[in-house]
């Protein structure tokens, strides 16, 4: 398996939609360094921000289709 990303600027653009989504979301992720947070905490932050991210992309992918 190769670490070289199939998409090169993926990586950019699904930060954005992370951080776009955690906004929508209330989630303030600037507020505490990442590895300061507890695997409980992160769960709490990070599963609606997945589970969020990806209905947005199967939704625009969806889209496209049409």
């Amino acid at each position: 398996m190769s670490s070289k990303p199939l998409v090169p600027n993926a990586k950019e653009k699904l930060y954005k939609l992370k951080m776009e989504t955690a906004n929508q979301l209330g989630i303030n992720l600037n507020k505490k360094y990442i590895a300061d947070l507890t695997s409980k905490e992160a769960g709490e932050k990070g599963g609606p921000i997945g589970g969020n991210m990806v209905k947005k992309i199967v939704k625009d992918y969806e889209q496209k289709l049409q």
